[in-house]
């Protein structure tokens, strides 16, 4: 019998590539590729972004002041996010090759590209170089978080979540207990659906 989460993992997995191939029709719709893992605009479409560039001038003169008077705090928050991103690469350098869990690549999930857009200012570039940094960490954080618990505890949870990671898929259903002992050796090795992928 096909279990329910198998299908709606399924249609998730479909859901996905369904996004791609949105996002692919927006790259001919914003006029630009990516190649070589650099984004490239047309000339056209550079020209055209550089009319909505909001100058810093005015930028700053249009910001709220409590959030200008709130930016050094978030960008306090940099401190421990370099300390996780930090940490985090150290624990799966050594630990991962041990349990033999295949590492995350970074360089997946840390992306810095907003710079090529031509309607950014230097602060809004900024900006969102930190967003991307910050998010990238976190969700780099969370695939590394992911194959650790499929390999230390690989079992749903009976709980509502939000949310779930790219691994939670192979978990054992709570409470199979004769699943679990049977299988646990085998999931905390199976990442064969991970060849090729980060």
């Amino acid at each position: 019998m096909i279990d329910r989460l198998d299908v709606v993992f399924a249609k998730f997995r479909e859901a996905e590539v369904n996004l791609l191939r949105e996002l692919q029709r927006k790259r001919q719709e914003f006029y630009y590729e990516v190649r070589k893992g650099r984004v490239h605009f047309t000339e056209a479409a550079r020209a055209q972004q550089k009319n909505f560039l909001k100058r810093l001038a005015r930028f700053l003169r249009d910001s709220n002041v409590a959030v200008l008077l709130t930016t050094p705090i978030i960008w306090f928050c940099l401190f421990p996010v370099v300390f996780l991103d930090l940490v985090i690469t150290i624990y799966q350098t050594i630990c991962f090759p041990v349990y033999g869990i295949p590492k995350v690549r970074r360089s997946d999930f840390i992306l810095f590209d907003r710079q090529r857009l031509a309607y950014l200012n230097l602060i809004e570039k900024l900006n969102c170089q930190y967003c991307a940094y910050a998010n990238g960490v976190f969700a780099y954080t969370t695939e590394i978080a992911a194959r650790t618990e499929q390999y230390w505890c690989p079992i749903k949870h009976a709980l509502r979540m939000k949310g779930v990671h790219s691994r939670y898929q192979h978990f054992f259903d709570y409470g199979d207990a004769e699943g679990y002992r049977r299988g646990i050796e085998q999931v905390r090795r199976d990442f064969s659906d991970l060849d090729g992928k980060p």
